[in-house]
């Protein structure tokens, strides 16, 4: 199908990077929330890149007007080099990047983006749209004049696909391992699990230490009769011919 916008292009397959495309997001604290995802366009892709480059000269153009006839010299364009530097701080830009054009892209809460799959259905889980994933983009380039600045703008023009997964980009959170250590060794301050004695640093006796033993005495029963507690008593003795207990001397006399 013949594109009748001079401006839009829908991209070849590219990555993307800060993904927001189903929930908007704030780029800085108390900014307007919006749509938005940087796209990674590998450099192999030439027609896509020619596309990009024939919609940016025709939004310059649409621009003249709004600059009063005049391009500024130094005109803000939205497609950057992967293997060159930010222009925000001059820093290099991620490895993710090499390779690549890097542009980004966004459209205002109102305009939401309609994401889809490989076989055109929409997606509606989040976890199945994340920073990494592979797929296609429908942009469309336009001029600003904003506080001072001029240049060309990338929006979000409603359509994306999701072709295939990718490496998620971004760090991971680190594990508990990784912050706290492996499993501790039982000791004071340590909960005990369940069935032990804790430890509190000392080792625990089971029974008492031998010297806190108190000998029980031993109660000899003529026959069949059973011997009676003691409760702390000397033990009885008892005749094993009358059964008679001695109390003293022998056989009871």
């Amino acid at each position: 199908m013949t594109n009748l916008n001079p401006t839009r292009v829908v991209t070849g397959e590219v990555r993307f990077s800060y993904c927001n495309l189903l929930k908007p997001r704030a780029s800085q604290q108390g900014g307007e929330e919006k749509y938005s995802v940087t796209i990674l366009l590998p450099k192999s892709d030439v027609a896509t890149k020619q596309r990009i480059d024939a919609a940016i000269a025709s939004a310059i153009e649409i621009g003249r007007t709004k600059w009063n006839g005049v391009v500024p010299p130094m005109l803000s364009i939205p497609v950057h080099d992967g293997d060159g530097v930010k222009p925000s701080d001059g820093m290099p830009f991620g490895e993710e990047c090499k390779g690549h054009w890097v542009f980004s892209a966004s459209t205002k809460v109102d305009q939401p983006p309609k994401v889809v799959d490989a076989n055109l259905n929409p997606i509606i889980n989040p976890t199945e749209v994340y920073s990494g994933m592979y797929g296609k983009i429908a942009v469309n380039f336009h001029p600003y004049a904003n506080a001072g600045k001029k240049g060309i703008g990338c929006y979000i023009s409603t359509n994306v696909q999701k072709t295939r997964d990718g490496e998620p980009l971004g760090s991971s959170a680190p594990d508990a391992a990784s912050d706290f250590g492996g499993a501790p060794q039982q000791g004071f301050g340590q909960q005990p699990q369940y069935g032990q004695q804790p430890t509190y640093g000392q080792p625990q006796y089971q029974q008492a230490p031998p010297q806190y033993q108190q000998p029980q005495p031993q109660i000899v029963m003529p026959g069949n009769m059973q011997p009676q507690p003691s409760y702390g008593q000397p033990a009885l003795q008892y005749d094993p011919i009358t059964g008679a207990p001695i109390t003293g001397g022998v056989y009871g006399l």
